[in-house]
């Protein structure tokens, strides 16, 4: 009876060795990274603006680095000299093009803003932590559409009033999540909606979804529609749209305001999004700018 006991731990070892390996090989593919860009603006971009593509080109610059770029030729350089100095910069470099992926920040991004005979120029630098890309990753499409639920009416520049609608499809089934980022950080969860009390969407393969659309639901309970508001010139969010063909749940939100979604700190979103993309390497997300005029 002994012998078998101590045959069966081992047995029992070895499994658990196996499990570990594949869990061991996703942890190596995480770094620690950091990044810096300077993004020279056109006449017509806001600081604000300006502010979001030199953080988006840091976090860039920090993946190509650490993981490098699927696709160098399109990579572009370009030159220019102000103050004595030569700057070199990305002006081509995609997220579709780099290695890797961005899981988090570390911390606040650093901006040096200045400006170069009338040019904005704002550099930025940031800390966080990116994953390589694997092939696991679930493809999917997604876009926003500006008050209508066809195909024509894609756009991320809505006007004060606009509804907001969002068309989805992926190659198989799964589960989706939408939220929304503000300016002040805030983290609202468009979908769910907000009646949803499973916290998942589930979605079936190649078929055509457009969400936020009473007209265009498929009658399985309450639709949540949005009309996005601006008191104050120009507002720049981002839509995050999550999908995985594992279930997931919604991250822990409030109720705040009856008039708006639930939402969230956008630091608790971000650790949220981070771990489940760690443990979940078919997880895909995309994150879409889109601009609110008064």
């Amino acid at each position: 009876m002994c012998g078998r006991s101590q045959v069966s731990k081992m047995k029992t070892v070895v499994i658990l060795l196996f499990l570990l390996i594949p869990l061991t090989l996703c942890a190596q593919r995480v770094r620690s990274v950091c990044g810096e860009y300077t993004f020279y603006a056109e006449g017509n971009q806001s600081p604000n603006e300006a502010k979001r593509l030199a953080l988006e080109g840091a976090r860039l610059q920090a993946i190509a680095a650490e993981f490098g770029t699927a696709i160098t030729q399109s990579t572009a350089q370009e030159e220019s000299a102000s103050d004595g100095k030569e700057h070199s910069y990305f002006s081509q470099l995609s997220a579709s093009e780099v290695k890797g992926e961005w899981l988090e920040d570390s911390g606040e991004p650093e901006y040096d803003i200045s400006f170069v005979q009338e040019m904005l120029v704002v550099k930025c630098r940031i800390c966080g932590r990116a994953r390589e890309l694997s092939n696991e990753a679930a493809d999917f499409s997604a876009a926003i559409l500006r008050n209508g639920t066809e195909a024509r009416f894609a756009d991320v520049n809505f006007r004060n009033g606009d509804d907001m609608f969002l068309s989805f499809r992926s190659p198989v089934d799964g589960y989706v999540a939408v939220y929304l980022v503000d300016a002040a950080r805030t983290a609202y969860c468009l979908l769910p909606y907000m009646g949803n009390a499973a916290g998942q969407q589930p979605v079936r393969h190649n078929e055509e979804y457009v969400f936020f659309s009473q007209d265009c639901a498929d009658g399985k309970g309450p639709v949540d529609e949005y009309t996005l508001t601006c008191s104050d010139g120009v507002e720049q969010n981002q839509v995050y749209v999550i999908f995985s063909p594992k279930p997931f749940t919604k991250a822990m939100d409030t109720q705040v305001d009856e008039g708006l979604p639930r939402q969230l700190d956008f630091e608790k979103f971000s650790r949220w999004l981070s771990s489940c993309r760690r443990r979940d390497p078919k997880m895909g997300v995309k994150v879409m700018h889109i601009e609110v005029k008064e």
